[in-house]
Formats: C-alpha cells, structure tokens, sequence
C-alpha cells in the first residue's frame, strides 16, 4: 500500500521570509504606535491588531498546510489583506500630517530594502531606526517593509495555487487513500483464496 498520508508535515513558518519580516513589521508597529499615537486613538489598536493578524495568519496557514491546502491558500490571503489595511493606515498617516512619502526606487528605500539581507534580516537589524528616528522615517520604514511582504506573499499564494492544482487537498487524498486501501484488502482476499483452493 502506497507510504502517502492523509495529512502531511506541517509547514515549518519560521523558516518563511515573509513570516520574518512580518514579525518585523508587527514589532516595529507596536513601538510606532507607543511613540507616536495616544492611546486613546482608536488607530492605535487598529494599527497593532492589523500588523498581528498579518504576522498570525501566516503561522495559522502554516501550520494548517498538513491538513488542508485550501486553509493555507486561505489564511495567506487573509494575511495579505491584513497588510493591505496596516499599509493604508501607514499611509494615511503620512498624508494627513503632510509628511513625505519616499518614492518605491529612492535611495532611502534601496537602503531599508538592502537591511533584510543583513543578519538574518530580522527586527535587530531595523531597531536602532525604528526606536530613534522621527515618525515620517519609521512610517517609510514599515510601508517599505510592508510593500516587501505583500510581494512575498503574492508570490506564497501563486505557488501554494500551483501546488494544489497539482496535488490536490486533503478530500482527493483521503478518497485515493481509501482506494488504495480497498484495492489491497481485495488483493489480499482474493491471494487467500488461491491459498484456500491450492
């Protein structure tokens, strides 16, 4: 009988970039929020809630890719989403206090882009900018990382797509399992038989 599962290995999530720099992002949020928002405005929970269900999403599709394919397209593009909402809020805020927003291919952007492959790319190598610079830095910062998350993640689905137009989820596994599983108990009926008529 074939050695194929019903539900395979679950995702390894740390390993993803695009849950590292997440984690990035949702960290850098939350120091953003404590430095430069009451706690009062209502933008501030909104902000921290958007950066964790982006950061959340993707460890919950993770771990469900064992068990459905379908859950892990799903909570991906729940993530993406997620990001999308911070992404505005960011944005929002630099255009409401008429800060700048830096250009996709400025030098500046090039810069923070270039931080990822420094390390491994996680929150130490953003923190001495995030926890010192004045808000229209750190805002750029994270709509950077932002941007850079959301291509990760469309190209996460785009395989994740791939993968299960090619495999699959879990129901054809389960009927092919079962089957199998037939087949070899009728093959085995059917050799006692040729035991029992010898």
């Amino acid at each position: 009988m074939s050695e194929e599962r019903i539900f395979r290995g679950h995702g390894d999530y740390r390993n993803l970039l695009s849950y590292r720099r997440a984690e990035v992002i949702y960290l850098a949020t939350y120091c953003f929020v404590e430095r430069f928002l009451e706690k009062s405005d209502r933008t501030s929970d909104q902000m921290i809630q958007a950066a964790r269900s982006g950061k959340q999403n993707i460890v919950e599709g993770s771990l469900a890719s064992a068990g459905s394919r379908e859950s892990e397209i799903f909570l991906t593009n729940v993530a993406y989403a997620s990001f999308g909402e911070l992404l505005e809020d960011y944005l929002d805020y630099l255009k409401v206090r008429k800060l700048r927003i830096w250009e996709a291919e400025s030098e500046k952007v090039k810069f923070v882009r270039g931080l990822c492959r420094v390390g491994d790319g996680g929150y130490e190598e953003y923190r001495r900018f995030i926890e010192s610079r004045p808000a229209e830095v750190v805002a750029n910062i994270v709509v950077t990382l932002i941007h850079q998350v959301q291509l990760l993640l469309e190209h996460q689905i785009d395989a994740l797509e791939k993968k299960f137009l090619k495999e699959g989820g879990v129901k054809e596994r389960m009927t092919k399992l079962r089957i199998a599983a037939r087949e070899e108990q009728r093959r085995k009926k059917d050799n006692g038989k040729d035991i029992e008529e010898d």
